[in-house]
């Protein structure tokens, strides 16, 4: 049965709003997170970069089945940027996933039994007051505060981009997300479409993030945040190509 696992059948839903939070690791501390197949996505040749994605879906389910047998999730991603060059000489600009949590574990059991995702359920309080946003989990060590309304926004302090423009080439998601089987040396592509994309930056009042703190990184900063909301989104059928 594990073919189910290579996300078989395409699947719809909308993102209320997706958040992504971006560090800035050096590359050397964070190769060796991800499979032989891929390369690390690189800025200045010094820095890759994780991403923290908290997002809140609603009415995921297979695409053309009704809204209505839709179900709704709060979703957390932890993901590295990467580059894959396809069977057809393509480089791909893509995420690797690392972890992924979520709020309900009827998500986690589809979510592993359809993906390669590591789904696991996890408390969290998703609440907004005044100006701020607040993101927490107890049990995952998440403590996230972040303003939604400031609209003149700077760069994180030791961000080691100069401008937003820069910043937004590691904001994600990005078009692809790679799965690789070692025994079989395959890779899963897995391709999102979405449509008016428009991610806005965002002031992190506070940024505790448990999963990335046990990972013990020595040169790490906040590298950019950023918002998109009412994004319809859908991810196509899995397709697997050989990797020599």
């Amino acid at each position: 049965m594990e073919f189910l696992k290579n996300h078989p059948f395409a699947v719809e839903t909308y993102f209320e709003n997706s958040i992504v939070l971006t560090y800035a690791i050096a590359k050397e501390e964070l190769q060796g997170f991800i499979p032989e197949c891929l390369e690390l996505d690189t800025f200045e040749e010094k820095w890759a970069f994780v991403a923290l994605a908290m997002v809140n879906t609603k009415g995921l389910r297979p695409k053309g089945f009704p809204r209505f047998m839709g179900n709704n999730f709060f979703l957390i991603g932890y993901r590295v940027f990467v580059r894959y060059t396809d069977e057809r000489g393509k480089r791909l600009r893509g995420l690797y996933i690392l972890k992924s949590e979520t709020n309900k574990s009827k998500m986690s059991f589809f979510g592993n039994m359809f993906t390669h995702y590591n789904y696991t359920t996890t408390d969290i309080e998703y609440k907004a007051k005044g100006q701020n946003l607040k993101i927490s989990s107890k049990k995952s060590g998440l403590d996230v505060v972040l303003n939604i309304k400031q609209l003149e926004v700077l760069l994180p302090k030791d961000s080691p981009f100069k401008e937003w423009k820069e910043a937004r080439r590691f904001a994600g998601p990005l078009p692809f997300t790679f799965t690789y089987n070692k025994e079989k040396k395959e890779v899963l592509i897995i391709e999102g479409v979405r449509q008016n994309w428009k991610p806005r930056p965002l002031h992190i009042e506070k940024a505790e993030v448990g999963f990335i703190k046990t990972k013990g990184f020595k040169n790490i900063q906040l590298a950019n945040a950023f918002i998109v909301s009412n994004i319809p989104y859908h991810w196509k059928k899995g397709r697997i190509e050989s990797w020599k």
